[in-house]
């Protein structure tokens, strides 16, 4: 099923201060243009400059995720990204007048109630999405960080935490099974700070902009409440108390396991930086900025090695085919030893697929390199016609009437070897809409995930003759 990119049906804005400057901001989430993905735009600086929020541009990943371009950046970026991701948003331009994100109440909540409150649209453009094939791991073992990336048809998102010197975490799981839960599952849930962090921070003249209304605070030592009152009076807070569950007074918990619930946010945002949707099961374990990032990157360089590889049709053996070699017996005239394609599992309006299993047995293998048999590459370019033939008689209603000559063959290059024991797989894609029973079509040739052969083809559908 073909997924269509999405952006804002309209603009909408949000005001508060950031976590850690305290200074108030205006953020204005707009519609961009299809596959421009998620870019931040300065509004504050000269020349209003745009930092693309991917991997390659984070400056800095302690407390918050900082992106960086020249002189430019923006921080705390996650919790915004996390809700376009979680609301189906591909494409938006983040207009901000001040260096950070506003933190609000530490969640994605408010960025997701200022999404829905204009909607999103479809954009001609399909979704592109980076698909886990194998297994990813990232691992920082003196941390006990693990992050791990399993193939999978769908998104999905499992977080552990684990604090030894915490008796009211302790060990907490999350898991989200679909982004469609997101709203309810995930996005109301805060950030999480322990006291001594709180006290680190303030002494290093960060959080200007916290107060105990933003963040879940969990008292990880003894404290008087003397202290506390001090506290609440640097923040300019009612006075407060330390509730039996080891939290201040001055919240609810949305969740049992909010803290582990804020991560699995916070890994959603983190890798939205790899520039792409996933397609994936995404296992952390203890995970934070740096190492979500880290895996950001890992994957960012996946998708650049495969961005200009095609991609690969999925090859199910047992998968019943669109049409097997009688019905391929039916459609084609080519007979032994000139029929080159076993069987078709895919058949689209713009392209499809065929198999051709290559054995020793083939009858070119006595007389094209005996000793070391290779296939021969005008037949790799006769199987692809096959396929395109093929396909060109699925555009009729009675293709057992009509016969599919090629006109021009163009670009034909070889690549690999084929040899026996081989799997091919062809693919022939319609370049233009078929005029006057012709069509132009570019085939690829892949053996394992390599391209073998490749080549552009023009073919003529006629009528056979009574």
């Amino acid at each position: 099923m073909i997924e269509n990119q999405k952006t804002l049906a309209g603009k909408t804005s949000l005001k508060g201060k950031g976590l850690h400057t305290g200074a108030q901001v205006t953020m204005v989430l707009n519609p961009a243009p299809e596959n421009h993905g998620f870019k931040f735009k300065r509004t504050d600086l000269e020349g209003e400059p745009i930092i693309e929020a991917l991997a390659e541009n984070v400056s800095f990943t302690e407390r918050g995720t900082v992106l960086q371009k020249k002189e430019a950046s923006v921080s705390t970026i996650e919790h915004c990204l996390a809700a376009l991701r979680g609301c189906g948003v591909d494409n938006c331009l983040i207009e901000i007048d001040g260096p950070e994100v506003p933190i609000l109440d530490g969640s994605s909540k408010f960025f997701v109630e200022a999404i829905k409150e204009v909607g999103t649209e479809d954009q001609a453009a399909e979704r592109k999405y980076f698909i886990v094939k194998e297994k990813m791991v990232y691992e920082d073992a003196e941390k006990g960080i693990k992050i791990v990336a399993l193939p999978d048809d769908s998104f999905s998102v499992d977080t552990l935490i684990s604090y030894d010197n915490s008796i009211l975490l302790g060990n907490q799981f999350a898991t989200l099974g679909s982004l469609d839960d997101f709203e309810s599952e995930v996005s109301n849930c805060r950030t999480f700070v322990f006291l001594h962090e709180l006290e680190m921070l303030m002494k290093h003249n960060l959080i200007k902009g916290g107060d105990l209304d933003n963040a879940i605070i969990i008292m990880d030592r003894e404290v008087s409440q003397e202290e506390l009152d001090r506290l609440a009076d640097l923040f300019n807070q009612p006075r407060i108390e330390v509730k039996p569950m080891g939290i201040l007074n001055n919240l609810e918990l949305v969740h049992h396991n909010e803290p582990a619930r804020h991560k699995l946010l916070d890994v959603i945002g983190d890798l939205c930086l790899a520039g792409l949707p996933i397609k994936g099961k995404i296992i952390a374990t203890r995970p934070g900025h740096q190492s979500n990032v880290e895996f950001a990157k890992m994957m960012r360089q996946e998708i650049k090695r495969t961005a200009n590889k095609p991609a690969v049709p999925a090859y199910d053996p047992n998968k019943e085919p669109i049409y097997d070699i009688n019905d391929i017996h039916g459609l084609l005239p080519h007979r032994y030893p000139f029929l080159l394609v076993d069987k078709v599992i895919d058949l689209q309006e713009d392209f499809v697929v065929g198999i051709k299993n290559v054995t020793l047995n083939e009858p070119f293998f006595q007389g094209h390199f005996p000793t070391e048999p290779v296939m021969p590459g005008v037949l790799l370019v006769e199987a692809m016609a096959q396929c395109g033939g093929i396909f060109v008689l699925g555009q009729v209603e009675d293709p057992e009437n009509y016969s599919t000559y090629f006109m021009k063959l163009d670009n034909i290059k070889f690549r690999k070897k084929v040899v026996p024991g081989d799997t091919v797989i062809f693919k022939l894609d319609l370049v233009t809409p078929m005029r006057r029973g012709v069509a132009n079509m570019k085939g690829t040739a892949f053996v394992g995930d390599s391209v073998v052969a490749e080549g552009e083809f023009m073919a003529n559908i006629a009528r056979n003759k009574a």
